[in-house]
């Protein structure tokens, strides 16, 4: 039975779209991690980053981090719109999300 806007409610939507969501947000906070791993190490890439001088070193980093998931996102959402069994990047998201959260602990990032 159809509802008042001719779709069929029982037709399930593709997954696509959140995969794309999910893998772009783990892609973007994993970029973050590392840029302020190397931004900690490295004095050059440090002096790069200052895109903002009162903010310094962060405002580079997060400003990469950050471009770099909205470009994920917009380009694996348009690429995945309707297609459908992407678990791997689901799974591929969540497990750089879990590693960006170690890379941030002091004594973890340190080590690299």
């Amino acid at each position: 039975m159809n509802d008042s806007h001719g779709s069929n409610p029982s037709k399930r939507l593709p997954n696509g779209p959140g995969a794309a969501a999910i893998f772009s947000t783990g892609l973007g906070v994993f970029v973050l991690a590392l840029l302020a791993i190397i931004g900690d190490h490295s004095a050059p890439f440090k002096k790069a980053m200052i895109f903002y001088v009162p903010t310094g070193p962060l405002s580079g980093v997060t400003t990469l981090a950050v471009a770099i998931w909205i470009v994920s996102w917009i380009g694996l959402d348009a690429m995945w719109r309707r297609s459908d069994s992407k678990a791997w990047a689901i799974t591929t998201g969540l497990i750089l999300f879990a590693l960006s959260f170690l890379l941030m602990i002091p004594a973890v990032g340190d080590i690299f």
